[in-house]
Formats: structure tokens, C-alpha cells, sequence
């Protein structure tokens, strides 16, 4: 017997108030910016600057006594995470200690580092530290400019891909709905003062991926159907289109959600970020390619221009994927 989430009649209406989910989303959209705008970004070490510490011993690591040690100098958010490599000895117990640059100076000093080892020697005589990484301000800023060029041009990409495979109203949803994604995972990071580093920019890449191949997958079907079906109102194909979809749609995002919120609960402090990003943007990109790309494209209208063979209206480029 196969597992089912939805049934393979139904009928719901998606667009019975599909202005109101676009004042939703472009509500939230509006509030997310403006945390941005106003609270800013908890930048990490990548794009703050600071210094990552290794250390090794041959004892467990506790992070709760590193940091009993360190917080009494007074520098402020700090982070100790315990690493696990299968290549590591059983006596070699990893840590990493982040510091972040202080406001006040452009990077963390010698003076500071030194401060911060010999606080961890006293707790622990057996302590060795095996590297010292510091990112300055330069750095940290080219990588925030290299990661919105990344960001941007991956819109782009999905832009000119998506106004060759269809037409340009089913690209216009498309991208929207992926700046849709992106600013609201961007807001939530700012509204929750979440750590924002290089691996949330890899979440970010990997969301617009997987909200493009959702809404591609709706997209195709509303294509099909809109052959199929000549004299319907686009409101109907699309409705038809998301319910034929919606059991693939839901599968999907429910065993990717299983597996990140397996990694969100047992894969430590190193990825949590990373897994939280990809969590949300599951969620939106599900909720994006049905309330905000499939309704945009709704309120922009399709060309039905049936007097050609092919039955393709405006879109030469109809049979490059046939």
C-alpha cells in the first residue's frame, strides 16, 4: 500500500483570496527589510572579523568549563564548539574558539589571544593549542560584497532559465518568489540576532535551488495542463495544476524537513545555522511556490494564443526541453 498525504482527488481552492496571501507575503517581506535595515545582521567571524583558536586535549572537552574560563576577561559573545572528525585520535580532543573583533578595535589583538590561552591553561594544564586564524576587516568586507554577488547572480541565472523554458510572466513569478525566500530568511536571521556566516550564504544558494525546482515542477504542470485543457480560465489550470502537484510537493519537503530537523537536534553548534536556514527555506520555498509565484503569474496573465500549431503562445523555446 503506497503512502499517501493527499488524495488524489482533491480540489482545494488556492486562489479563493490569493490577494490576501500576496499582502501577506509582501507584508512580511516589508517587515524582514526593515529588521534588516534597522537591527542589522549578527555577523559572524567571516564577515565581522576576528580569531578562531584550535585547541587540543588529551581530556574531554567541556565547553561549559572553556567558557567559565574565558568569560572572566570580558570579551564578549564567544564561541566553543566541540569538533568530531572520525580521523581523529581517541585522546585528541578538539575545540574551537571563535572571538569576534571588538567593536572598538579593527581586529583581536595579540594581547587578547594570549589573555585568552593562558586563562584555558590555568583551567586545564594539559592544553594545547595547535592553530590561531584571524580575518581581518578587509577580508570580511570583500567576502560580504563576493556573497551578495553570489546570491544576486544565482537570481539572475534562475531568471534567464526560466524565461527560456516558459514565458516571461512564469519567470517574473519565479524570481519573485525567490527574492520572496531570500529576504525572509534574511529578516528572520536579523529578527532572531541569529549568527550570520559564509554557511548561511551556502544556505541561501541552496534554497533558491530548491524553491526554483518546486515552483518548476508546478510550472510544468501548469504548461501541460494549459494545452490540455484550451478553453479554462487560467485561475482554474492553476488551481488543477497545484492539486495534481501537492502530494509530490508535500512528500518532498516532509522528508527533507525529517532529515534537517534531525541534523537541527543532533548535529552540534557547528552546523546548527546552516540547518535552521535550510528548515525555514524549506518552509517558505513550499509556501513561495504556490501563494506567491503560481498567484503572480495568476495576476499577470498568460498569452493563450491557440492559432499557432504548437498551441505556444509567445514562447519560441517551447519545444527546446521536448
Amino acid at each position: 500500500m503506497r503512502l499517501r498525504m493527499i488524495k488524489d482527488d482533491t480540489s482545494f481552492d488556492f486562489f479563493a483570496r490569493w490577494k490576501l496571501w500576496l499582502g501577506i507575503s509582501g507584508l512580511m517581506m516589508v517587515i524582514a527589510f526593515a529588521s534588516f535595515l534597522i537591527q542589522g545582521l549578527n555577523y559572524g567571524i567571516d564577515f565581522r572579523g576576528g580569531t578562531t583558536i584550535r585547541t587540543e586535549s588529551p581530556r574531554p572537552v567541556v565547553v561549559a568549563e572553556y567558557r567559565d574560563a574565558i568569560d572572566k576577561l570580558g570579551l564578549g559573545d564567544i564561541t566553543i564548539t566541540e569538533v568530531f572528525d572520525p580521523s581523529f585520535r581517541d585522546d585528541q580532543n578538539v575545540a574551537m574558539i571563535r572571538i569576534q573583533a571588538q567593536d572598538e578595535q579593527q581586529a583581536v589583538t595579540v594581547e587578547t589571544i594570549e589573555a585568552v590561552e593562558q586563562a584555558l591553561k590555568t583551567a586545564r594544564p594539559d592544553i594545547k593549542f595547535t592553530s590561531v586564524e584571524s580575518v581581518g576587516p578587509k577580508v570580511s568586507g570583500e567576502l560580504i560584497q563576493t556573497a551578495v554577488i553570489a546570491v544576486a547572480l544565482a537570481i539572475g541565472a534562475v531568471l534567464i532559465y526560466i524565461w527560456l523554458r516558459f514565458e516571461w510572466q512564469f519567470a517574473a513569478g519565479a524570481v519573485l518568489a525567490l527574492v520572496h525566500d531570500v529576504v525572509l530568511t534574511i529578516g528572520i536571521f536579523s529578527e532572531l540576532e541569529i549568527r550570520f556566516d559564509l554557511a548561511i550564504i551556502a544556505a541561501l544558494l541552496t534554497i533558491v535551488g530548491y524553491s526554483l525546482n518546486d515552483t518548476v515542477v508546478v510550472f510544468d504542470r501548469v504548461r501541460e495542463n494549459l494545452r490540455k485543457y484550451k478553453k479554462r480560465p487560467l485561475k482554474e489550470i492553476l488551481n488543477l495544476s497545484i492539486n495534481e502537484t501537492m502530494s509530490r510537493t508535500l512528500m518532498t519537503s516532509f522528508t527533507t524537513l525529517l532529515a534537517l530537523i534531525a541534523l537541527f537536534a543532533l548535529g552540534g553548534d557547528v552546523i546548527r545555522g546552516f540547518v535552521f536556514a535550510m528548515i525555514w527555506g524549506v518552509i517558505v520555498g513550499t509556501y513561495s511556490s504556490i501563494f506567491v509565484a503560481s498567484a503572480i503569474l495568476l495576476y499577470l496573465g498568460v498569452k493563450r494564443d491557440w492559432s499557432k500549431p504548437d498551441a505556444n503562445a509567445g514562447n519560441q523555446y517551447a519545444n527546446i526541453d521536448a
